[in-house]
C-alpha cells in the first residue's frame, strides 16, 4: 500500500505487492491509485494494456510526443519495446529502428511498425555508432526498454546532439548507478524517465476502448497463452529473450 504496509499475510509473515498489485493472485488488495474502470465486455487480451502496452507506448505518445516525420530508435524488442514502435508508428514517425540480440523477433517488430531492425550480434564497434551513421548523426527520439545500464547510455548516446530526446523506461538494480558524462547533455540532448507511459487511471480506460475499436493491435505481443500452473514456462521464455509477453489462463 501507499504507506509501506501490506495487506497479505502467510502463516503469519507479511507478504508484499508485487508491484503493487499482486496480479497473480485470485484476490487482492491495491492502493485506488492503481485501479481502472474498464468495459466488462474486453477480452482477455486488454490484460497486456495494463502495463507493458501502456508503457511502451506511452512512452513515444506522452513522454518523448514523438513528432510526425521524426527518427526513432527502440533498444529492446520485448513487450515494452513492441509498444513504443507501436506509439511511434502512431505518432508518424518515418524512421523506425528497433534494435535487438534476437533476430527472430525483427518480423513481428516490423509488424509492429519498425521500418528496419538492427542485430546487436552483427556489429563490433559500439552499437550508437551504428546507429548514428544510419541516420546522420542520431535519431530524434531513442527508447531504452532493456533495464541495462549499458543500454540506457547507447540510447542516449543515439539521438542527435543537439535536440535528440532519450526516454528510459527499463528496471534497474537498486545499486545501479548511471555513469553519465555532462557532455552528452550540454549540447542540447534531453533525458527523460517514463513509468507506465505516463498514463492515469482514466488513460488505461481509454487505452481499453481504443483497443476495442480496433485502433491498434495486441496480437503481436502474444507469445503464448498458459494456464497459471505453467507460470514458470511465461518466466523461463522472458529470460531466454525469445517470449514477448504470455497470457495467464486462470
Amino acid at each position: 500500500m501507499e504507506d509501506g504496509t501490506s495487506r497479505f499475510t502467510c502463516k503469519g509473515k507479511t507478504i508484499h505487492n508485487f508491484a503493487g498489485t499482486s496480479t497473480f493472485s485470485e484476490y487482492t488488495v491495491v492502493s485506488d491509485l492503481r485501479i481502472a474502470k474498464v468495459d466488462a465486455n474486453a477480452p482477455v487480451e486488454a490484460c497486456l494494456i495494463g502495463c507493458g502496452f501502456a508503457t511502451g507506448y506511452g512512452a513515444a505518445i506522452n513522454t518523448a510526443k514523438v513528432t510526425k516525420g521524426s527518427s526513432c530508435a527502440v533498444f529492446g524488442l520485448g513487450g515494452v519495446g513492441f509498444s513504443a514502435i507501436a506509439g511511434c508508428k502512431d505518432a508518424g514517425a518515418s524512421r523506425i529502428i528497433g534494435v535487438g540480440s534476437h533476430k527472430e523477433k525483427f518480423p513481428k517488430a516490423m509488424k509492429m511498425g519498425a521500418t528496419e531492425c538492427v542485430s546487436t550480434k552483427d556489429y563490433e564497434k559500439p552499437i550508437h555508432e551504428v546507429i548514428c551513421e544510419m541516420t546522420n548523426g542520431g535519431v530524434d527520439f531513442a527508447f531504452e526498454c532493456t533495464g541495462h545500464i549499458s543500454t540506457m547510455m547507447t540510447a542516449l548516446q543515439s539521438t542527435y546532439p543537439c535536440n535528440g530526446v532519450a526516454v528510459l523506461q527499463g528496471v534497474v538494480s537498486p545499486q545501479d548507478t548511471l555513469p553519465l558524462h555532462p557532455g552528452l547533455l550540454l549540447t542540447g540532448r534531453t533525458l527523460k524517465g517514463s513509468i507506465y507511459g505516463g498514463y492515469r487511471s482514466a488513460g488505461i480506460t481509454k487505452l481499453v476502448q481504443d483497443y476495442m475499436s480496433k485502433k491498434f493491435t495486441l496480437d503481436h505481443l502474444i507469445s503464448k497463452r498458459l494456464k497459471l500452473a505453467e507460470i514458470n514456462e511465461a518466466f523461463d521464455l522472458i529470460h531466454c529473450g525469445t517470449g514477448i509477453r504470455s497470457i495467464m489462463i486462470y
